[in-house]
């Protein structure tokens, strides 16, 4: 794979990483995944039947999105 011979593809595994992470902030996948999860949250909020604040909202929103990735980072760092 990084012996190809076409330029484009070929390097070392730091060119390939770059090349994959430029794709996928391109595809603007973190957008995605934060839409994704902004829904399921505002979703969930409004089944809680709760009355919050917009600061309150927000601080919640960023707590728990911030535990979500904490829990996606441990999850990649057991996969090694």
């Amino acid at each position: 794979m990084f012996n190809s011979a076409d330029p484009l593809h070929s390097g070392t595994y730091l060119d390939l990483r770059k090349r994959m992470i430029q794709r996928l902030q391109t595809a603007r996948v973190d957008d995605l995944v934060f839409e994704a999860v902004q829904g399921v949250y505002d979703k969930t909020l409004s089944a809680e039947n709760v009355v919050l604040s917009r600061p309150e909202r927000e601080r919640l929103h960023h707590d728990v999105l911030k535990a979500l990735l904490t829990d996606m980072l441990a999850k990649l760092d057991g996969a090694k």
